[in-house]
């Protein structure tokens, strides 16, 4: 058994299955401070914050060593433009306006890089202000656009992450992700894509997070069900349109500074301010922990569109397959594809423990390499998680009805398989 094997050996084979994922307040908002690199493993990261779901805050030695932390930054801890002007200025960015509400969220724009950049430095020349409002670059994939770029290494408490590992295997999408933006910009309330989990690492700069553990987000609600679009606002006073907000917790606080990095927990809603001119890197992330959590999600969101959509329920043909397409383009994935990216996950997994992992196809995959170092019994706690969530779909009466029989693999077959690899590796 491998250092990382034995190492995690004492937390991978617990019943976390009830972990606590219900309403919570940390005691007088507390957050654990990471201080130091060579007193914290990854099992220790895994039973403290991953299973319980709690936050925590990594402190700046734990990215010293990353390139853009070397490279983006002047000497006085501000972005350096011009390196970014050189190695990335032709590239194509998104840009929300936080001046402007659009639905729940700010409206983008796709501009070049050198432009965004050209209109920050007159921002910061101006006092922060401009006719253009305040714009943010959000969600750059810079890492899928300039993977050969020495940008950053992902530390190794999260590299369990299935997410990028599937869409990196199927070549359309990635979650991993640069912010930059000036002092003054912010993202609204939310909560993460599909309930995941995110890690980001401010490059430079300072935020303010404001963050609500799982359920308190439901005292936040208005009469109508609605969730704020920024939960400062001193509307959310007002009890005849927000009737449960006095019953909420505050929010959990966080002050991130240069370097540091802050692990937000699955479910967790939470609000950001950039309080400087502020660069960071961030990634979505789902493992074995919580994609039962992701599962439940999914489940909300398909009763919703079916709700939605209920009225022609008996009128409209392949209606269960309607509620798939529209769930898909809501959300990103449907249960076919869930299905999908269960199994990709559980072949990686067996190619682990089948030892068939040599160094040119580490090269080649390093999401499967990156679960060979944590060491067989996470690989084996991935698949006792995936038979779990895979029974639960396999079940449903949703995904029933899309004929899974006709799926390669069946899912009967496929759980059959899982079962038995899982056996062969405790043997």
């Amino acid at each position: 058994m491998d250092r990382a094997a034995f190492a995690c050996s004492t937390v991978f084979f617990h019943d976390y299955s009830s972990a606590s994922h219900g309403a919570v307040c940390l005691p007088q908002g507390h957050v654990d401070y990471i201080e130091k690199v060579e007193s914290f493993s990854y099992s220790d990261f895994f039973r403290d914050y991953l299973i319980p779901n709690h936050p925590c805050v990594f402190s700046a030695k734990f990215t010293e060593g990353w390139g853009s932390r070397r490279n983006w930054v002047t000497r006085d801890g501000k972005p350096n433009f011009d390196y970014l002007l050189q190695h990335f200025g032709k590239a194509v960015v998104p840009v929300a306006n936080c001046d402007v509400k659009e639905y729940n969220s700010n409206p983008k724009e796709q501009i070049p890089l050198k432009e965004y950049i050209s209109y920050w430095k007159e921002y910061i020349k101006k006092n922060y202000h401009s006719p253009r409002g305040c714009l943010y670059l959000k969600d750059w994939h810079l890492y899928r656009a300039f993977p050969e770029q020495d940008v950053y290494t992902t530390p190794i408490y999260f590299t369990s992450d299935w997410l990028n590992e599937y869409w990196d295997a199927i070549g359309l999408d990635d979650y991993r992700f640069v912010y930059m933006g000036p002092k003054g910009s912010w993202t609204p309330f939310h909560a993460d894509v599909f309930r995941s989990y995110s890690w980001s690492a401010n490059i430079c700069g300072k935020k303010k997070w404001l963050l609500y553990p799982p359920r308190q987000e439901e005292y936040l609600r208005d009469r109508h069900g609605n969730l704020p679009f920024d939960v400062t606002a001193p509307g959310l006073q007002d009890s005849s349109i927000y009737p449960r907000y006095a019953q909420s917790c505050p929010p959990v606080e966080i002050i991130q500074e240069a370097g540091e990095v802050v692990f937000i927990p699955s479910g967790w809603y939470h609000q950001v301010y950039n309080l400087e001119d502020t660069i960071s890197i961030n990634h979505n992330w789902v493992n074995g922990c919580n994609v039962a959590i992701m599962w439940s999600f999914l489940q909300d969101e398909l009763a919703a569109v079916q709700q939605e959509i209920s009225e022609w329920r008996d009128t409209m043909e392949d209606w269960h397959l309607q509620c798939q397409v529209i769930m898909k383009s809501c959300t990103g994935i449907n249960y076919k594809e869930f299905y999908n990216f269960l199994k990709v996950i559980a072949e990686n997994r067996i190619s682990v423990l089948n030892h068939v992992l040599d160094e040119e196809a580490s090269a080649k995959n390093p999401h499967r390499a990156a679960t060979s170092a944590l060491g067989m019994l996470h690989a084996v706690f991935d698949l006792k998680r995936t038979v779990q969530v895979l029974t639960s779909l396999n079940a449903n009466e949703d995904f029933k009805k899309l004929n899974p029989k006709s799926l390669t693999p069946p899912p009967e077959a496929f759980l059959h398989h899982l079962k038995a690899a899982i056996d062969t590796a405790l043997l």
